[in-house]
């Protein structure tokens, strides 16, 4: 998946309350970032490079098989594959959504 189809599918899995009542980032460095305003109502998710409560740090592939359900979010965390800066709360929220 590309950065179009990663974003895609994560306003999907959001939709309109996705709990996380916080702003996320996931920052795929070169190839883009994805920005999911929880605090909207109803929330969206965009490639605005805005500042947000939580940074993840991911490459697109791994990024690509966190969407899949090939790479757990905890998981990820603790090998190193994804960093987080900020709220790691609103990260732990995350699991919910993706």
């Amino acid at each position: 998946m590309n950065l179009e189809a990663c974003t895609e599918s994560i306003r999907a899995k959001v939709g309109a309350d996705s709990g996380l009542a916080a702003t996320l980032k996931f920052d795929c460095g070169e190839d883009g970032v994805i920005y999911i305003d929880g605090k909207a109502t109803p929330n969206t998710v965009s490639n605005s490079p805005a500042e947000a409560d939580c940074t993840v740090g991911i490459s697109l592939e791994n990024l690509n098989a966190m969407l899949s359900g090939d790479l757990d979010p905890a998981t990820g965390f603790m090998m190193g594959k994804l960093k987080v800066t900020g709220d790691m709360s609103v990260a732990m929220r995350l699991q919910r959504v993706v």
